[in-house]
């Protein structure tokens, strides 16, 4: 095992640690295997925001091409595919769940085996595959009539090759957008070290402009591409989509030569399991004393690639693990009865940041609906601009979001952090925790929005026809509250997560932002079921028939606030919990340049 291997010469820790070879049990000497400059990470070039830049280019065209697919998927499959609002709804949150679960994926495949640069790659090849895939099948089988799906002209139905075709095309573009996600913002922050002051800094500015950068991507697709699949021309969209695709894995690889590369950690799975194992072994063990638990000497960890994590008093049957018995003092050490302060603080992360992270996926139930309801809402709208006869496709106010997103990113950059940080002491402004929080209070105040304008065009709707003459425009606040909920969750999040997260697991700090999104999908489909189930029994439409003017979608909208507000009350007690990771800030892992070696040991303080 990476993490303490038994052939490795390793000595418990002491009160009076000095790096030196110590004598126990029955004195066989241990000594310390010192990791060698390169070991774990190779600098092959300055990396710094000349190589970030690059990848926030590649980020935001890759955005750009998937929500080309993903932003205006809803009315793709009730006007091509021919499904019902409520099933269109479910499955666009099933899709968009998946997107983001397989982010845990690319997440575990770059921290244990491939490195961030290799899954990167990767998973761009299989989102351009399944971007080709479906632009051929929206060529060949679904747009039948050529214009169809415009909302006027209905399209033949599809044939079952064609159906199939567009369900593993999308699938694969899933897969592939949802592995490269967390790898990319990772990837990207790899390019700073923390060593620096400076590049320390640079490396927090850099989730903020990351998440700005995928919000450009987003405006386009969001704009241009979503007026043109409205009007029926769906497949010169996905074209478009699969050449931005194709641009930003080709910028991606012609950046190759000036990115810093960090070597993937080893598998973590067995790291954990082997300290909850450890510690069930001992259970009847009383645990050391803190200065006592077991840790390999000097300045290296255990742990390949990763700083040594010092102790924290939370989860106190788990330093059992690390709890050295007379058992453990005969022959070789076996990490599954005794596992070191940093494996075990590791657990403990992970563990500490669950509660969380849990808390946040109402909040990605709140932003889901910008993909569904807000969508199938806007539908049933005027959306003519004034006595024209421009018609403003209701995907399309999803730009009013981005447009927050952007604007309240330079309000938060630029007036709130300098002010917050003044008032407070703390550097940062607010911390990434506050942040959260107001991103759940913000996103509350979304849905309360969201039903207020539902119950207007409820009492602006045209008798017999499933629309309002309430102008589209009304769902301007809160396309605009989402956005600003958004810059303080999303953005808290990636640097939560991501600065919580130990060395060696970073891809998956960062991938739970993603898996919280994914979450939030599949809650939403839930409690979309649930509801119809409950609301449409006895004759009743329920709250989200077909006919919208015969449903109260309101409710709905406030049943989500009322299911945050709760949320934000156990997110607050957690919060107050929650104690932060503390490293041991003389751990040093290894630097190395184009063949040489003149940094020597460079400290990722």
């Amino acid at each position: 095992m990476d993490s303490v291997n038994a052939s490795k010469k390793i000595a418990p820790k002491t009160g009076a640690d000095n790096g030196n070879p110590i004598n126990y049990g029955d004195n066989r000497q241990k000594t310390i295997r010192s990791l060698s400059i390169g070991d774990c990470i190779k600098r092959k070039s300055t990396g710094g925001w000349n190589s970030a830049m690059v990848l926030l280019a590649n980020q935001g065209l890759a955005t750009l091409a998937f929500f080309g697919v993903g932003v205006n998927l809803v009315l793709f499959l009730t006007r091509v595919l021919g499904q019902d609002n409520a099933s269109a709804a479910n499955n666009v949150s099933k899709w968009t769940g998946t997107v983001y679960l397989f982010s845990l994926v690319g997440a575990f495949l770059s921290d244990s085996y491939w490195g961030r640069y290799l899954t990167c790659a990767i998973f761009q090849l299989i989102f351009v595959s399944g971007l080709v895939l479906l632009s051929l099948a929206s060529w060949l089988f679904l747009i039948k009539p050529e214009g169809c799906g415009d909302g006027e002209q209905v399209c033949m139905p599809v044939s079952l090759i064609g159906t199939a075709l567009f369900y593993l095309a999308t699938y694969l573009v899933a897969f592939g957008y949802g592995g490269h996600q967390p790898t990319i913002a990772t990837f990207g922050s790899d390019q700073f070290d923390e060593a620096n002051p400076k590049e320390r800094s640079s490396k927090a500015a850099f989730f903020c402009y990351f998440y700005f950068a995928l919000n450009v991507g987003s405006l386009f697709s969001n704009t241009f591409l979503v007026y043109y699949e409205d009007n029926g021309k769906w497949t010169m969209g996905f074209w478009l989509s699969t050449g931005s695709a194709v641009i930003a894995l080709v910028s991606f690889l012609l950046g190759s030569p000036g990115y810093r590369y960090i070597k993937p950690c080893g598998n973590p799975l067995p790291r954990v399991a082997q300290v909850f194992v450890a510690a069930a072994r001992k259970w009847h063990v009383v645990p050391a004393d803190e200065c006592q638990l077991y840790e390999v000497e000097g300045s290296e960890s255990a742990i390949k690639g990763s700083r040594k994590i010092l102790h924290s008093s939370e989860f106190g049957c788990l330093d059992k693990a690390a709890t050295s018995t007379e058992e453990d003092q005969i022959g070789p050490i076996n990490p599954w009865r005794l596992c070191t302060i940093t494996q075990v603080e590791e657990a403990k992360c992970i563990i500490k940041m669950l509660p969380i992270w849990l808390c946040t996926i109402i909040y990605s139930v709140i932003f889901t609906q910008m993909a569904s309801l807000f969508v199938e809402q806007g539908a049933v709208m005027n959306s003519h601009i004034g006595t024209t006869n421009f018609h403003l496709p209701a995907a399309s106010m999803s730009a009013f979001d981005i447009c927050s997103v952007l604007i309240f990113t330079g309000i938060y950059r630029q007036i709130l952090v300098p002010l917050a940080g003044r008032l407070s002491g703390n550097p940062k402004g607010l911390t990434e925790l506050q942040r959260m929080g107001i991103g759940l209070v913000i996103g509350m105040l979304a849905m309360v929005a969201a039903g207020v304008t539902e119950l207007a065009r409820l009492k602006h709707a045209i008798p017999g026809k499933n629309s309002s003459s309430l102008s589209i425009f009304w769902q301007i606040p809160q396309y605009v509250l989402v956005g600003a909920s958004e810059v303080f969750m999303y953005i808290g999040q990636l640097e939560f997560f991501n600065g919580q997260a130990p060395d060696g697991i970073k891809s998956f700090g960062s991938s739970l932002c993603m898996a919280s999104i994914s979450l939030g999908n599949y809650v939403s489909s839930m409690l979309v079921n649930m509801v119809m189930s409950v609301t449409a029994r006895g004759g009743s439409p329920g709250w989200i028939p077909e006919d919208l003017n015969r449903g109260h979608m309101d409710r709905f909208y406030f049943l989500i606030a009322v299911l945050t507000a709760a949320d934000l009350v156990v997110y607050v007690y957690c919060a107050k919990w929650y104690k932060c990771i503390n490293v041991e800030e003389n751990s040093k892992v290894g630097i190395q340049n184009d063949g040489d070696a003149d940094e020597g040991m460079l400290s990722r303080v």
